[in-house]
């Protein structure tokens, strides 16, 4: 198996995808740690936390796999290859990020929302689409979009909470991200209501 779908089958054991986006790169690092704590294994770091090349240097001793989020142009997209990620996602299609992430047999995930979107995607070579937001949109839209396109996997983010992960996951989700719930739990509690968090999350995952 290559790597780039090593890296898909990590993303589809994970069933949870971290979103983490951090005032500064200190908050970052220390939410990201907390996740990692609770049990969550992937970990994407967005491009609207200042001086996230500090928050990916942070974490490269980490046992998780590390995507960069966020990501708009081929510019980014290689600062995070350099950086250490190994997954890459924008919140909508970006043919030259594409290019290069194939180029180098990264995993893309753009964000698409209609079918000729994902369509367009596909033809790109990309392999998971996220699905965002996702608060747009019910469950059931993922068998909807299997019917004409039984072969996309999808990736919903955006709106995605404890109340619904696992009708996202039971209707065909290959994964789920998250981050606003994160991030509150980061600035009500700290670390520790972080991990309790992400132990739920971890927790009906697999349920």
């Amino acid at each position: 198996m290559n790597q780039k779908y090593q890296v898909l089958q990590a993303l589809a054991e994970s069933k949870v995808v971290a979103v983490i986006r951090g005032e500064s790169a200190e908050e970052a690092t220390a939410l990201s740690r907390a996740a990692i704590e609770g049990g969550i294994r992937a970990i994407e770091l967005t491009y609207t936390t200042p001086h996230v090349a500090d928050v990916f240097r942070a974490l490269e001793s980490e046992n998780v796999l590390l995507g960069a989020g966020s990501v708009l142009d081929a510019e980014t997209a290689r600062h995070a290859l350099l950086a250490g990620a190994r997954f890459i996602v924008s919140p909508y299609f970006q043919e030259e990020v594409a290019v290069l992430c194939n180029r180098y047999g990264v995993p893309y995930l753009p964000g698409c929302m209609t079918i000729r979107e994902m369509v367009r995607a596909l033809e790109a070579g990309c392999d998971v689409l996220k699905l965002f937001p996702a608060n747009s949109f019910e469950p059931s839209f993922i068998r909807s979009v299997n019917g004409p396109l039984p072969h996309v996997k999808v990736m919903p983010t955006g709106g995605i909470h404890l109340g619904n992960m696992k009708d996202w996951l039971d209707a065909g989700a290959v994964a789920v991200g998250i981050g606003s719930d994160l991030n509150k739990a980061y600035r009500s509690g700290g670390h520790a209501a972080v991990v309790a968090l992400s132990q739920n999350y971890t927790r009906k995952s697999v349920e």
